[in-house]
């Protein structure tokens, strides 16, 4: 051996574990090839991993073998053979292909006569030890990871709206880190609303600053991380797991569940909302008086330049008002919705009232729950028993089993995140403290609200569309509670000074309505 090329690499995961350096192997070559009188040619320095050939280093090695002008026996040498390859099939492969261009591999701490035919066998032996380690290595890192997964930490990079952070004694955690995780639960929330596809929710999260693509946005929208839940794959005998995390959650998993329902078209989604400009907000609520169509809206330039908007029908149907007369009679019309102080006092306590006494709603609803969780626990319980008597198959009650579980799964997290009945109660009085609020002076309140607000407000006075001829309107019915409120504002007028407001000095009329507790927005 005359001259040779030496190759050194290390891993960054051996070299922070083991204390491998380059520079010691480096040093450790030049040695041996000075007290062997080897001539150096060049000198590659790895720092990859060897469970295959495609090395930055090794690429530009053996492209300079291959092109060198004297085809003379050549040389490569490495500390181990382990250095070479960690795979023992692609290290005969290589092997095989430095033969070709006349190059022979050698470790210098584990040397092989190739002119001896047994020593064959030795080079099997140092070319599977290191692929026997690091078959060692995987399964016990696996099995490291699926014991941390156990007990329910994450051990990837945090997803979108978390961080990772280390505990004082080194342990990884992860933790929601602001805006991001504001902008994942403003996701979910958008999502389980039903409005817009998961695209559409994507570009507006966007927007507002959320950076993912789509096709990493479809999987984290999928994972139950965020809801507090981590998920252990199954393997060998174990099945399929769900583990409460450790870390915060960043919503419910009700939210969760019901959002993978929109996903799933599980749920139906909800009508797609109706754009309208500033000056158009009746747009979408007016029905033709003519042919009983929708009646849209639309802006008209005059002589001068002046934009003027009208609510007109289809080019067949010459149907048409101008949206300024509309919306000052809608307006005026308002004062008929105000509440008058007693009133909006009477409402409040009536709805309070009979939302305690309806309030085993919420505790049918739980018992309803409970009942379906007995359900499942009792079928899993009797395909356990007949799995037992071999009426059933193992891949039969596995089946079973899984379903079960993941149904008991989704009902315990809706049942957990039931409100109480405190929680409910102080609820339900501060959106009546709303509603009295604003319907206290609601021509105002409608005036100063965005399009938004104004469309939300019509939207919820009106189930049916208005039908305005010019003069007047007409419409098939009111929202119950409003109809009831005119109701009780027409009667004041015989209620004398000092006396109390309650059903029993109101008309008959009224007393028969009854009031049913519906929450405005």
């Amino acid at each position: 051996m005359n001259s040779a090329y030496l190759y050194v690499r290390v891993s960054t995961d051996e070299q922070k574990r083991k204390g491998y350096s380059l520079p010691e192997q480096e040093e450790r070559l030049l040695r041996h090839c000075e007290q062997n009188n080897i001539e150096v040619k060049g000198i590659f320095r790895e720092d990859y991993s060897a469970k295959n050939f495609n090395r930055p280093e090794w690429g530009k090695l053996l492209s300079t073998l291959k092109t060198r002008k004297k085809k003379d026996a050549e040389n490569v040498l490495f500390i181990k053979w382990d250095r070479f390859s960690r795979n023992i099939e692609y290290a005969y492969q290589m092997i095989g292909i430095l033969r070709g261009i006349g190059v022979q591999a050698m470790a210098i701490d584990q040397p092989i006569d190739f002119t001896i035919p047994e020593s064959t066998v030795m080079l099997a032996v140092y070319l599977s030890i290191p692929e026997a380690e690091n078959g060692r290595r995987a399964l016990n890192t696996m099995a490291g990871m699926r014991r941390a997964k156990k007990a329910g930490r994450w051990i990837s990079t945090a997803p979108k709206g978390y961080q990772n952070l280390s505990y004082p004694d080194g342990r990884k955690y992860i933790a929601p880190r602001q805006p991001e995780a504001s902008l994942m639960q403003w996701v979910f929330q958008e999502l389980a609303k039903g409005f817009y596809n998961a695209e559409q929710v994507r570009k507006m999260a966007y927007s507002r600053g959320l950076k993912c693509e789509r096709n990493n946005f479809w999987k984290i929208i999928r994972n139950p991380i965020y809801c507090g839940v981590v998920v252990v794959p199954p393997y060998e005998n174990e099945e399929i797991q769900f583990v409460k995390a450790l870390h915060e959650p960043i919503i419910s998993e009700s939210l969760f569940y019901e959002v993978q329902d929109v996903l799933n078209g599980n749920r139906k989604k909800v009508a797609t909302k109706v754009v309208s400009m500033d000056a158009l907000p009746l747009r979408g609520f007016l029905e033709c008086p003519d042919c009983h169509r929708m009646l849209t809206g639309s802006a008209s330039k005059g002589r001068h330049g002046n934009y003027y908007h009208y609510y007109h029908c289809s080019d067949k149907c010459k149907c048409r008002f101008k949206a300024n007369t509309v919306n000052e009679y809608f307006e005026k019309e308002l004062l008929n919705f105000e509440l008058t102080p007693a009133v909006g006092k009477l409402y409040k306590t009536v709805v309070m009232d009979i939302f305690q006494s309806q309030n085993r709603t919420g505790l049918d609803e739980r018992k309803h729950l409970a009942g379906k969780i007995d359900e499942q626990e009792k079928i899993l319980s009797n395909a356990r028993k007949r799995y037992m008597t071999d009426e059933i198959d193992a891949d039969d009650f596995k089946a079973i089993k899984l379903e079960c579980n993941e149904a008991l799964r989704i009902l315990e997290a809706k049942l957990t995140d039931m409100p109480n009945k405190l929680d409910s109660l102080k609820s339900v009085e501060g959106l009546l403290d709303i509603v009295i609020e604003k319907y206290s002076n609601i021509q105002k309140h409608y005036k100063n609200a965005n399009i938004s607000d104004k469309r939300k407000l019509i939207g919820s006075m009106y189930p049916q569309n208005l039908c305005f001829d010019g003069t007047g309107h007409r419409t098939p019915y009111l929202n119950n509670a409003l109809s009831l409120i005119l109701l009780v504002n027409s009667n004041l007028n015989g209620i004398k000074k000092g006396e109390k407001l309650s059903f029993n000095n109101l008309s008959p009329q009224v007393a028969r309505r009854g009031i049913e507790p519906l929450f405005l927005e």
